[in-house]
């Protein structure tokens, strides 16, 4: 993604935040749907390194609207079901994550290959780094930033 279409989806997204009416214009509602999208893919983060932490404040904006855009859904996986605004995340395989039933990571989390989850939770926007063992029932909150090679014991709750 190159510097220039981050910039315009920055923009759109951070209007329609302003103005919620933008939503009922197609060309916003793809601009949530693309952040939050390449948010799944670790393309972007709600937060960087940068000399410094530096939040990225639009990306935060498009995941609130995220959940004003979407419509409650019953999802089924295996024997659950949920019934929720966001999906959950199912491309573990692809990322090179292990993912231990019930560990649930909703769409929108990135976590990166040779991370490990264990019966936890990891909720939209957070970042979980390389070798990452989320213990049991540890919780990563949204839009939370995980390093590399962290170990979060069993019951952490890292708040978003």
């Amino acid at each position: 993604m190159t510097k220039d279409s981050t910039q315009a989806l920055a923009q759109k997204v951070s209007a329609a935040f302003k103005d919620r009416e933008l939503l009922q214009h197609p060309d916003y509602v793809a601009a949530v749907n693309q952040t939050i999208a390449l948010l799944d893919l670790g393309t972007i983060r709600v937060a960087e390194s940068q000399n410094g932490w530096a939040v990225n404040s639009w990306v935060k904006e498009a995941i609130l609207l995220f959940f004003a855009i979407q419509k409650m859904e019953a999802f089924e996986v295996g024997p659950f079901q949920f019934y929720d605004k966001i999906p959950l995340k199912n491309n573990f395989v692809e990322l090179g994550v292990r993912v231990v039933p019930p560990a649930v990571a909703r769409f929108g989390s990135f976590m990166e290959r040779g991370a490990i989850l264990m019966p936890s939770y990891v909720n939209i926007g957070a970042y979980v780094g390389a070798g990452t063992m989320v213990d049991n029932f540890a919780l990563v909150g949204s839009c939370a930033q995980i390093g590399s090679d962290v170990h979060l014991s069993a019951g952490v709750v890292i708040g978003g």
